[in-house]
This record gives structure tokens, sequence and C-alpha cells, in this order.
């Protein structure tokens, strides 16, 4: 549909935000995105307007990442993706949906208290000779509702304890997973990998058709083999659970029962684990649904070359399918680490939350629109170098082997990003040989995101 004069504004209004996010320096505020983008010097008040009065929908682009996933995932079967959700740190005391929160990152002999927004995301794996790339498709708000006062009346507390009730992470993550669900092929299969905070009653009872899930639980979690088959339900309510089976801690101390060797990838290469596993049983989160429990056992590591020893923690994971290949549920769930560096990414690279707002909705949107950059640009470098492939690098140190490389890091793209802005302006020259001999022609290479395509796309829907 032909788009009006206003809309045509804020197309590209938002398509300049979305690139200035991107190679912006220093701290990314929304005041550093308009100067970023050169228009410092004009009237700044349409540019805030483009979020508090809600002009664009930024949701919608990650609608366009999801097609662009489906696009680029090689495994028509399935779409592996995680489910986890982060705080992002916020100072002032004004800001609506915030709250104090356990700080995550504090240490455990003593629980600290940060004050931040609540997010939850999603992330959808594209993977190439086992190596994954975690790309953001969904990040929405997962703030609670303010609390009342504390002489508020009745009514107003019973509306806030149901608010609070609707609106906690487990109902969150139902749909983000109901929503992805429902724009997925019928014959696809969801493969959803999430920690121990999702895998719970609410989550397990709400799973649409089609979607697996893996999950990590206790070690003394109590599990049951299903009734016995010559059980007949006459009286009173129908039986689920059978005898009780051995925990997970039980299974790994078990002699009796082997471990299974598993080749899976994880860090750059191919490692072997140690495994156990027991198929058909019933978990109490679950219902009359069958399970199968996998046991990790430690795996061990060196500080240093000659250091002694050290293991790990054990890991217990359950998976929703009982028949799916072991060596599949195994490396799935090594992906969902995925999601923590796009956390990380999002908050110390791309300085997501740092946008100084008060407005309920730029609260809302800004976030997304920088989170949705940034799937932008790993899904344009994806498709110009794949998985594994890294970008052509210019004056890399020589301390730097980038035949061990596993893949472009996200720091690369944003630095081949503004290499191609700032080609023509910042021409680097040096004067000794520290630097690796490479072409000193510095011609763009003419990269094309698709932001511009992305937005234009978004607004003709």
């Amino acid at each position: 549909m032909d788009l009006d004069a206003t809309e045509e504004k804020h197309l590209y209004r938002l398509g300049r935000h979305i690139l200035s996010q991107l190679v912006c320096v220093g701290r990314h505020t929304l005041t550093n995105l308009i100067t970023t983008g050169g228009r410092q010097s004009v009237d700044w008040s349409a540019d805030y307007r483009l979020y508090s009065q809600s002009r664009i929908d930024c949701e919608n682009l990650f609608g366009l990442v999801r097609k662009e996933v489906q696009n680029l995932n090689t495994e028509k079967q399935r779409l592996i993706t995680a489910l986890d959700d982060s705080l992002i740190r916020k100072t002032g005391k004004k800001i609506p949906g915030l709250k104090y929160a356990r700080d995550p990152m504090g240490p455990p002999f003593r629980v600290n208290f940060v004050r931040g927004q609540r997010v939850i995301q999603m992330s959808a794996a594209i993977t190439a000779e086992g190596q994954a790339r975690m790309i953001p498709v969904i990040f929405q708000d997962a703030s609670t509702p303010p609390k009342p006062r504390r002489l508020a009346s009745e009514n107003e507390w019973t509306t806030y304890l149901e608010d609070c009730k609707a609106r906690r992470l487990s109902v969150r993550g139902v749909e983000c997973i109901q929503r992805l669900r429902s724009e997925m092929p019928a014959e696809q299969v969801l493969w959803v990998a999430v920690d121990g905070s999702y895998t719970n009653q609410t989550v397990l009872q709400s799973l649409p058709q089609k979607t697996v899930l893996i999950g990590r639980i206790r070690g003394d979690a109590k599990l049951y083999y299903p009734p016995p088959e010559s059980y007949s339900h006459r009286v009173g309510r129908k039986r689920f659970y059978g005898a009780l089976a051995p925990t997970p801690e039980e299974m790994r101390k078990d002699d009796s029962q082997p471990w299974q060797i598993i080749k899976a990838y994880a860090a750059g290469r191919y490692h072997e684990f140690k495994v156990k596993t027991l198929q058909n049983l019933r978990w109490r989160g679950n219902g009359e649904r069958n399970l199968r429990v996998i046991v990790i056992a430690p795996l061990h590591y060196r500080l240093t070359q000659n250091s002694r020893l050290l293991y790990r923690n054990p890991g217990y994971l359950i998976c929703t399918d009982p028949d799916a290949p072991l060596d599949q549920i195994l490396q799935a769930y090594l992906w969902r680490w995925g999601i923590e560096t796009n956390f990380r990414d999002e908050k110390t690279l791309l300085g997501t939350g740092e946008a100084q707002v008060r407005n309920p909705s730029s609260v809302k949107a800004i976030p997304q629109m920088m989170v949705a950059s940034y799937s932008l640009l790993l899904l344009a470098g994806l498709k110009l170098w794949g998985v594994k492939g890294l970008p052509p690098l210019y004056h890399s140190p020589k301390w730097q082997n980038l035949s061990q490389k596993p893949r472009a890091s996200t720091n690369d793209l944003i630095k081949q990003l503004r290499s191609e802005f700032w080609a023509d302006s910042i021409a680097s020259t040096n004067i000794n040989d520290f630097v690796i001999k490479s072409d000193s022609s510095r011609s763009l290479f003419n990269i094309r995101l698709p932001a511009f395509s992305a937005i234009l796309e978004v607004n003709s829907n």
C-alpha cells in the first residue's frame, strides 16, 4: 500500500535511529542517536514523539525478523529456540514499570538488590555444521504493575494481585511460545530450551501442539513411572502416576546404569559428554504426559595447563518428547547459551536500556527498537558470510589468529558496518608494519542491511 507523507517521515526517521543505534559511539541515549545521525541542530521533538505517541509499532519489526529466520533455517522440520528473561538496570525513580529485583551478578554469599526493568526474550537458532547463531525474534517488556498505596481500597488491591498473577514471567513465557508457534508452518516442530525458572507446571501444561520443551530440573525432583496397564479405573480420580522412580541425583550415582558417550558442539569444537537417560517418566508439573530425563556428568577443566583437574556441577534435563534423539536434545540445550550472549551484547555493545525516557510507551518501545536493530545486524551478517563466516577485517592486529576464530562476533559486525559508513572520511594509515598486510584501497563493500526493507514492509502491512 502507498504511504502518505506523514507515514513516510516516520518510516525514514525510524530507519535513521536503527542505523545510528548500530554505529553510535558512547552511551546509546536517544540524544546520542540523533547526534550520530547528524540531526543535532534540527528540531528533535519528532524523534521523541515517534515512541511516546506510538507512531511506530516496533513489535512489527520482529515479525519480519521471524520471516527471515524461517528463510535462513536449514532444518525445515524444526525450529530450535531459547526463552529467558533479563533485568535492564535503571536508576531513575520515576520510570514506570521499574522495581527492585535480585542482582543475578551478585556474589552467592550475599543477596544484592538492584533497580531495573524486567524484559523477556525469545531467540531462534540458525545452525551450520554444529555452530549456531541465536537471533532475537521476540522481545517484550515484562514489568509488573505498580503497587497501590498502603491505604488503598480493597478493590484496588484485588485488581493489583490479579494483574501480578496475569503478568508473571511464566505466563509471559507461554504467551511468547504460543505467538511464535502460531506463525510457524503446521508441519514444523518448535523446540524451546529453557532454564529451571520456566520448567514448571504453568509452562509445561500450556504448551501448544507440536512444541517440545527442554528444561532443567532439580537433582532431587520426584519422578514417577506410568501407572501399570493392568490398572482399571473404577471409582475415584483417574490415576496418572505409578511407582516412584529414582531422582536424577540417584540416577547419576547408580553404577548399575552405564554412562553413554555423546558428542556435541560447544565453544568452537566438539566435546564428549557422559550422559544417562530414562524414558517414559512422569513429573507432577507435566501431568499425565511422559517425559525423558537426562543426566549430564560433571565436566572437568583446568584453570591453567599445569593445574589440577576441577569439575563443574552435573546437569539434569527433561524433554517433553521421550522419543527425541538424545544427541539432538543435548545439542539444542547447549545452543541455549546463545540467548545469554544476546543479552550481554544488547546491554554492553548496543546499550539497551540507556535511553533516558519516562513516557510509558517510550520505556517499552525504545528497547524493542534497539534489540530489533541487533537482530537485523545479525541477519545481515548471516546473509553475507553465513554462520561461520568472517567479514573482511582490515588492519587486524598480529596477535589475533583469525584461523581459530569460530565465527564473527557482534563487535566484528559493528566494526565492519562503521568502516563502510566512515571509510571515505577516516581512512586509516599506518607508519609501521604492526598490522596484517592487506589491500590499502578503502572501497566500500556496500553491505545492504535489511533495515530499510524491513521498515518498508512493516509499514506496508
